[in-house]
């Protein structure tokens, strides 16, 4: 459990550093590492998707947060 979480979280984090290189300057790091190969492409997209699933019933699931207040 705990390895999955932190690989989502990773994979969150580098899909959100390749968005940020994408926005500021129009090179898709993504695309250029699958070579422009689209399935692979949307493959790895979709794994983005996965992760914040993941995320979302871990947070709802085991609730970290309840100590804080």
């Amino acid at each position: 459990m705990k390895i999955t979480t932190i690989v989502c979280c990773t994979l969150l984090i580098l899909y959100g550093l390749f968005a940020a290189v994408f926005a500021l300057t129009g090179f898709n790091i993504l695309l250029f590492a699958t070579a422009g190969f689209l399935p692979v492409y949307r493959a790895l997209l979709s794994l983005a998707g996965v992760a914040a699933l993941w995320l979302l019933f871990w947070l709802v699931a085991f609730r970290p947060m309840k100590f804080l207040s």
